[in-house]
């Protein structure tokens, strides 16, 4: 056996206490992804009468406790659900009561994780809460993605409702989320307001501030460590406009958090950047109390967003989308530039209000007036954006009509994609006019009330523009050789009018690859122009998105079996279609005629 030489030892001491050191070093690198030992109480085992602490902040970024005491156990709240409650007392909640922004609390009994603090009832005297059970709270990691909504459906009504459950005469529900914004108008706010809160929102005004000196990429190499209790702050967007949704970190484990102990929207898989969150006042309200906080050093990304608890990793960047607005008013121009997160559900929302707020900053939007939005929204795997070109008028709140024409086929788009769409980047040029630069439909007639085919039919449209203005047009339409006897009708009408009647045809919550879908969304008409349809109640059926008027009976019987992308189109089939304009006006209203086709 060979023995060890001084010299050797040495050298073996010397690399012992470098590995050492280098072990230490990347303990303390990683120190905040280090997992936690932490033993569970099953639900099985919480009884009335147990006792224990919770954590959570109510100052600065310092984790406290309060006191928890169980009342009990609410089972079959919900599907596979229960809720475990609980009186809490310690600290300021003698004067506040159940918090906003507590949403995630960690309790503890007996140094076991029980849950978190999800409920509260509102208006209550006494500070008691409802913990969501930690077996829920785990089990979000695997709760399968939120099912695509179908449909063109508004930003607004795409928000799910928060969950109310009502139990004896009184009403428990989830702890409302404190959504801070800042640089929008008061009036934005108070539309979205009723919205936000059926959502679970609890929207605020200034009262957060983010850290605009650090991106979601730029996440420090030695944050503080991340701890059951911290507050977090899930920034949505920053620039220009700044949005922060805050609640609290219930579980550590590794790399991944779990945290608010209750949905944000259950939006299942997405990617939204998380700050820390630094508390600098708690307001008691008769309500519920809440807490206001300002967004400090970026953290990592909520990566699923489930009825029981947001998922995130620590560290993990998140992918933001460049938004662009330019505002032409009537004095003044003004841009706004900001990132928001890429998410199916919430990206429309943010679009709608800031778009809003943009116009209700230049200009006013009482009275009569115009707004003509033009830009390109591309999404990512197409090279062809969607084209956004349309003008709005009227006498009250144009700018609304404006932000939600505008974000309607984005919502659509980022719902019915076949491989998930997602937002690559918005750019948008407003102008806006004084006036109402608006023409209705007035009156249509055909030159011919009967006509045969090989005849050419003569189309009139009078349309009336703002203080009587007429403004007249012509069409002409050569009836085929060989068509049909029977009834034509004639149809004038506006583009979302022309859109709805072919819309209820199709089938909208039919899921599309992003090409087929961009294309379909750049052909929806817009009001610019007026259409004029012709169309017959005969048979007809729709491939992939165009038409196929009055097929042979043997290619009916086929394409009938519904196959291959095809629609039948049992009402009626477009035989042609014409466009005109009112001198760049938009247009409004419809009409319908007919003649009669005689061999």
């Amino acid at each position: 056996m060979k023995l060890a030489t001084p010299m050797s030892r040495a050298a073996s001491s010397h690399h012992t206490i470098v590995a050492l050191g280098l072990f230490f070093s990347l303990l303390l690198a990683n120190a905040w992804i280090l997992p936690a030992e932490v033993a569970f109480l099953p639900l099985a085992e919480v009884k009335p009468g147990l006792e224990g602490v919770g954590r959570t902040v109510f100052a600065g970024d310092t984790v406290e406790e309060f006191q928890v005491k169980i009342l009990g156990v609410l089972h079959k709240t919900g599907p596979g659900q229960s809720i475990i409650l609980a009186r809490l007392s310690g600290g300021p909640i003698h004067r506040t009561g159940v918090l906003q922004g507590m949403s995630g609390s960690p309790v503890y009994v007996g140094g076991k994780l029980v849950g978190a603090v999800a409920f509260a009832f509102p208006f209550s005297t006494e500070p008691i809460a409802g913990l969501r059970p930690i077996e829920e709270i785990l089990q979000a990691s695997a709760l399968p993605p939120r099912r695509l909504l179908a449909g063109l459906r508004s930003p607004l009504e795409a928000l799910p409702e928060a969950e109310t459950r009502s139990i004896g005469d009184f009403g428990i529900v989830e702890l409302a989320t404190p959504i801070s914004f800042s640089g929008f108008t008061e009036d934005t706010l108070r539309y979205f307001a009723p919205a936000l809160r059926r959502a679970g929102f609890h929207p605020m005004q200034t009262l957060s501030g983010g850290a605009d000196n650090a991106t979601p990429q730029s996440i420090s190499a030695e944050p503080k460590p991340v701890l059951p209790g911290s507050m977090i702050s899930v920034q949505l967007m920053r620039g220009d406009f700044h949005v922060a949704a805050d609640g609290t970190v219930t579980h550590v484990e590794g790399n991944r958090i779990y945290a608010f102990g209750h949905r944000f929207l259950a939006a299942g898989a997405t990617e939204l950047p998380f700050a820390r969150a630094s508390v600098l006042a708690l307001l008691p309200n008769l309500s519920t109390s809440f807490k206001i906080s300002s967004a400090g050093e970026w953290l990592g990304s909520i990566t699923r967003d489930t009825n029981s608890a947001l998922v995130g990793e620590l560290g993990r960047p998140a992918r933001l989308v460049p938004v662009s607005i330019r505002v032409h008013g009537l004095e003044s121009e003004r841009s706004y530039r900001f990132e928001m997160v890429n998410d199916r559900l919430l990206s429309p929302l943010l679009l709608q209000m800031s778009l809003y707020s943009a116009l209700d900053a230049t200009e006013r939007t009482l009275g009569p007036g115009s707004v003509r939005v033009m830009g390109l929204v591309q999404l990512e795997g197409t090279s062809v954006p969607l084209r956004i070109q349309n003008l709005y008028s009227g006498d009250l709140n144009v700018p609304l009509q404006a932000s939600l024409g505008f974000t309607t086929p984005v919502t659509y788009a980022l719902q019915n994609s076949l491989g998930a769409a997602r937002l690559s980047s918005v750019d948008l040029s407003v102008e806006v006019f004084e006036a109402k630069r608006q023409a209705q439909i007035d009156q249509v007639w055909t030159s011919k009330r009967i006509i045969r085919p090989g005849e050419t039919l003569d189309i009139r449209v009078v349309l009336l523009g703002e203080g009587g203005q007429e403004i007249q047009r012509q069409l002409a339409y050569q009836i085929p050789v060989g068509a049909k006897p029977g009834t034509l009708y004639i149809s004038v009408a506006d583009g979302p009018s022309t859109n709805a009647s072919e819309l209820r045809s199709l089938s909208l919550g039919e899921l599309r690859p992003t090409d087929q879908l961009v294309q379909f969304l750049n052909s929806l008409r817009g009001n610019l122009l007026g259409y004029v349809r012709l169309w017959r109640t005969d048979p007809a059926f729709q491939i992939q998105g165009s038409n196929l008027p009055d097929p042979p009976p043997s290619l009916s019987l086929i394409l009938g079996r519904g196959q291959h992308g095809t629609t039948q189109l049992p009402r009626s089939s477009t035989i042609a279609e014409l466009t005109f304009d009112a001198g760049g006006l938009a247009i409004y209203g419809s009409r319908t005629v007919q003649v009669e086709i005689k061999e």
